[in-house]
């Protein structure tokens, strides 16, 4: 035996919102498209991404500091409203 092992690491992305470091998987990645935050569930979208924990206390984080502006390079506030509704819907669908 080589010694290596086959466990494959999980990827890891930083919140933009609260700045810790989750699974990627764990995290719900954020393009902008026409001035606008919208979800990418599957990753495929083209762009620059940004990753948030799916929760309303993360999302108000990052709006709050600006992140996403300056995560995408883009001049001026961008609209979160979908986003917002995006994750309330998650939040509510979400077993508790």
């Amino acid at each position: 035996m080589s010694g290596r092992t086959h466990a494959r690491a999980c990827p890891e992305r930083t919140c933009v919102g609260c700045r810790e470091r989750a699974a990627k998987s764990e995290l719900l990645r954020i393009v902008m498209n026409e001035g606008e935050c919208v979800p990418d569930h599957r990753g495929t979208l083209p762009g620059r991404g940004a990753y948030v924990h799916p929760a309303l206390h993360c999302l108000d984080l990052a709006v709050r500091r600006r992140a996403f502006p300056r995560s995408f390079k883009a001049p001026g506030p961008l609209d979160t409203a979908a986003l917002r509704e995006h994750i309330e819907q998650a939040a509510q669908a979400a077993p508790q």
